[in-house]
């Protein structure tokens, strides 16, 4: 299903980013990008709905119908080719630059000619964007920041994507006869936000079925090399998998191997010399007569160097080993934990699901309790308004009533240029949680945005600051205020930070959360799910909260819903 919805998303995408470029009616490059939207959200298949059903998915009108049908049954959208030609490949390679965008890489294209990344840095270097309407010397310099963020993500897959496809190789594998286990390691394991490629471990006696069955899946593109013990292949998407087999009595060391960072296992290593033993994916021996001393499981290779057990997300050599040795690693969150969700939108703003719908899957879950946190009224593109608010909170009191999971009325604040939000303090007093977040004015200077996001900590309505750097990875750079100023205001104040589910988002990033949990900041582990089908990403603000040491106790949404009232009632008083 997520396949052929997120291939649909990404066409209607690229020609919503062309006419952009091109066009220059903005409402209709709009409508695409709320259809792509509607379209990745969607809970069923595009590809089994005919015309009449497509219609009936939100933002989706007969025209894009229309289109999608095309692209479905042939594989292709003329639209977007016709618009493919009239701007290079190259200007087009310039909108996925953090900070530019479609009507910038349009200018530089019209003014200057720059066709490619490689010119607009000679365009910059050169000073020729000097001077020129809408590239100051602060936005210049977003944009060069803004390069190297592209550079460095290039050849990088988002954790979602990665994990979708290693647990489909995974599940393939695990059919084969003989295979005895299989699993995937590496940053994937580790949950890292994104990956430059895919580790796979198997065991088996005989590796030839198993490295058969992987170069012969249908989502290999290219066989990057093949052998008895390793074999790599790249997907028809680009993304490098390697398969290593090994036999059962080696599984824990190379598991343990292939799974620690570069730093995590460099200082493992050590340890096993100081100890006289070597430490390798093939186990723990003992370099005095070579007998081995553990391999099977990872608890016994780490048992053998004196340590509990340490979850894969903190092998980043940032304390664990430290800390184990101690005997302080954190009991780390898990998604069992979270007992409801602060932080959702339905089809009053931009989510793709009616009020209803979300409320359903919510129960499904077997949350305790829900908030629902549509846009308010100063992001004006949403178009609410008092009485829709009023409207909603009646309609969820009434989904409510005689139902064992609770539901919470909340709204997602737009935090303004100075700090202010939408409404004042006698409207917000009706809402039972509320979330406040930056949308816009991402460029103002350090001192203004710290200002800007104190001020809505110190707001007592404010209960949850929304994702609070504004990144989107890939796309857009995250706001630089000073962190230590912003989380000592919300240890100070009890305003919770989020962290934020969306696989682009996953903000507040894991080093982020390490310095505001050191601050004594409380945290939301929310998915900000426009579409039922984004409540499954929970798993991925999961795995970043574990990369920060969170624990249920510093989530505020892990917490029974009578401790989580005293929070949000102990800041309003």
């Amino acid at each position: 299903m997520a396949r052929s919805n997120e291939a649909v998303a990404a066409v209607l995408r690229e020609y919503a980013d062309l006419l952009s470029i091109t066009d220059g009616e903005a409402f209709k490059a709009r409508a695409y990008e709320k259809a792509a939207r509607s379209v990745s959200g969607y809970p069923k298949d595009v590809s089994t709905l005919d015309g009449a059903q497509l219609r009936q998915i939100p933002q989706v009108g007969s025209s894009i119908a229309d289109k999608i049908s095309e692209f479905l049954r042939t594989g292709t959208l003329p639209a977007l080719e016709r618009a493919r030609e009239q701007i290079p490949a190259g200007v087009r390679e310039l909108t996925r630059i953090p900070g530019l965008g479609p009507k910038k890489a349009r200018q530089v294209y019209e003014d200057l000619g720059v066709t490619s990344l490689a010119e607009l840095r000679a365009a910059i270097d050169e000073g020729r964007l000097a001077g020129r309407r809408g590239f100051g010397d602060k936005t210049v310099e977003n944009i060069l920041h803004g390069m190297d963020l592209l550079a460095h993500d290039s050849g990088r897959t988002t954790v979602d994507v990665a994990t979708t496809v290693a647990e489909e190789v995974v599940a393939a594998l695990s059919a084969v006869p003989g295979c005895v286990r299989c699993a995937y390691a590496g940053s994937l394991r580790r949950m890292r936000e994104t990956v430059g490629d895919v580790d796979l471990l198997a065991v088996a006696e005989d590796s030839g079925p198993l490295m058969a069955a992987f170069v012969a899946l249908p989502l290999v593109g290219e066989v990057i090399a093949h052998g008895p013990t390793k074999t790599s292949i790249r997907t028809t998407t680009g993304l490098q998998i390697d398969l290593r087999v090994v036999r059962p009595e080696s599984w824990g060391a190379a598991l343990q191997y292939f799974t620690g960072s570069q730093g995590h296992n460099i200082r493992t290593r050590g340890m096993a010399v100081r100890a006289g033993l070597k430490l390798s994916e093939y186990g723990l021996f003992r370099v005095e007569d070579g007998s081995l001393v553990a391999s099977e499981t990872e608890e016994d290779v780490y048992a053998a160097l004196g340590l509990p057990w340490i979850p894969p997300p903190l092998r980043e050599d940032r304390g664990e080993v430290e800390a184990a040795l101690a005997g302080e690693l954190p009991d780390l969150v898990t998604a069992a934990d979270i007992r409801g969700e602060l932080h959702s939108h339905t089809d009053l703003t931009d989510g793709v699901a009616s009020l209803t719908e979300m409320v359903a899957a919510a129960r499904a879950r077997g949350y305790a309790y829900f908030a629902v946190t549509d846009h308010a009224k100063d992001m004006p593109m949403q178009r609410m308004t008092d009485e829709k608010m009023l409207a909603q909170r009646a309609k969820l009191r009434a989904l409510g009533e005689g139902r064992k999971m609770t539901l919470l009325h909340g709204t997602e604040l737009n935090i303004g240029p100075d700090g202010d939000v939408d409404w004042g303090p006698e409207f917000l007093a009706g809402f039972d949680v509320c979330v406040a977040s930056v949308h816009s004015h991402f460029q103002q200077s350090a001192e203004e945005l710290t200002r800007r996001l104190v001020r809505a900590c110190e707001n007592p309505y404010v209960n949850v600051i929304g994702h609070p750097s504004t990144r989107l990875l890939g796309r857009r750079q995250g706001i630089e205020p000073d962190w230590d100023d912003v989380f000592a205001a919300a240890a100070r104040t009890g305003t919770a930070m989020e962290v934020n589910c969306f696989p682009e988002r996953l903000d507040l990033p894991d080093e982020l959360i390490l310095r505001a949990k050191r601050a004594g900041v409380r945290f939301a582990v929310d998915t900000d799910a426009h579409a039922v089908t984004h409540l499954d990403n929970l798993r991925y603000g999961i795995g970043t909260a574990q990369r920060g040491w969170l624990t249920a106790e510093d989530v505020v949404n892990a917490w029974p819903l009578r401790k989580l009232r005293a929070f949000i009632a102990a800041k309003r008083r």
